[in-house]
């Protein structure tokens, strides 16, 4: 294993904290470049929700920032990083979008769910992709340091997507087969202020591990500093299969580490946004069992600023050409975008789903 290092040293809450206001303040007015950030869904995927390599948004995207308010046919959609889920799903529903009504969606490459929060806020983003617990916690200020006490007052929904599944991977050949093993263990946790890192923080703490060496990156930096040996653990939340895990495991012999039985019963007494989640085998290379987590749930939020016939324009564009998807088609549907929806919805999204 990597080198010991206690983390009570840190205070990991003032750290998420700092970062996270970042994503509210700084991130979110420079994030126009696509660029600056390890992304991650969280996300963070990203997450993801949702998360990846903070590249600079040039697949399937200029890069640029695009954003008029929603008061022109170009809209600004902030997604994640480029190694998870977010961001392909982001590119999938540009094209839907782009072919189907005047809009033209300009997808960047972002840290997803908290820094996107702070785009939604001050505008710069008139659509994103965030974790469901994410966004409660910034529509209610609580949840996380980052927004107590500072509610994001304009966030509303669109749609709920899909689970957005808690990955715990390691190499097959280390000591770690199950979370207990993770005390004294160098762990990614995702990108600083990322969904990501609350999730993994949120596990750790539930179960009672605080002795572990914290770094911070997106998705696929984490895949090298798994192959390269310098962390021992990754936190990974997204859709499965999760790009940069498929790609690890293409080349390593990777364990997915259970989060099951009395642990898994822990984290969700502890925090009431998770669900039951199952990792079929066969979804990686080598991992041939069903592998039982957790899951939050990935959404589309906008703000209330975006109009009201722009978000239900959007909206119908990319429900009603569901079968020109090919990214999490077994649970992205009309009768489900509404389950798990954690904030107030957009009258746009409700004029659509009549809700």
């Amino acid at each position: 294993m990597s080198r010991d290092y206690n983390v009570d040293s840190i205070d990991r809450r003032q750290i998420l904290k700092g970062t996270a206001a970042a994503g509210l303040i700084g991130l979110a007015g420079c994030s126009g470049d696509g660029g600056g950030s390890d992304g991650s869904d969280g996300s963070d995927g990203s997450d993801g929700s949702d998360g990846g390599d903070g590249m600079d948004g040039d697949d399937g995207s200029d890069g640029s920032d695009g954003s008029d308010g929603g008061s022109g046919t170009r809209l600004s959609w902030h997604a994640g990083g480029t190694g998870g889920t977010y961001f392909p799903l982001s590119n999938e529903f540009k094209t839907v979008v782009d072919a189907n009504t005047d809009f033209t969606l300009n997808v960047q490459s972002t840290g997803a769910s908290v820094e996107n929060v702070g785009s939604l806020a001050d505008g710069s983003a008139d659509f994103a992709l965030i974790q469901n617990d994410i966004a409660s916690f910034a529509k209610n200020g609580t949840g996380i340091d980052a927004f107590q006490d500072n509610a994001i007052e304009n966030l509303q929904g669109v749609a709920t997507l899909y689970p957005e599944t808690i990955t715990l991977v390691t190499l097959a050949e280390s000591d770690i087969s199950a979370v207990g093993d993770l005390s004294g263990a160098t762990i990614n946790t995702g990108d600083l202020g990322s969904g990501t890192q609350v999730n993994a923080q949120q596990i750790l703490e539930s179960l009672g591990i605080s002795d572990y060496n914290e770094q911070n990156a997106g998705f696929s930096q984490a895949s090298e500093q798994l192959a390269n040996g310098d962390i021992d653990a990754a936190f990974v939340v997204g859709g499965w299969p999760v790009g940069a895990i498929e790609e690890l495991a293409n080349t390593n012999d990777i364990e997915i580490v259970p989060i099951a039985g009395d642990n898994r019963a822990a984290v969700k007494e502890d925090a009431s946004w998770f669900a039951d989640d199952t990792i079929p085998g066969g979804t990686y290379s080598g991992v041939e069992e069903d592998v039982e987590t957790v899951a939050v749930q990935a959404m589309i939020a906008t703000n209330a600023e975006v109009p009201a016939d722009t978000v239900e324009t959007v909206t119908a564009a990319i429900f009603d050409n569901l079968d020109e998807l090919t990214i999490k088609t077994d649970f992205i549907t009309v009768d489900s975008a509404q389950d798990g929806m954690s904030i107030e919805l957009h009258e746009g999204a409700a004029a659509y789903f009549d809700a």
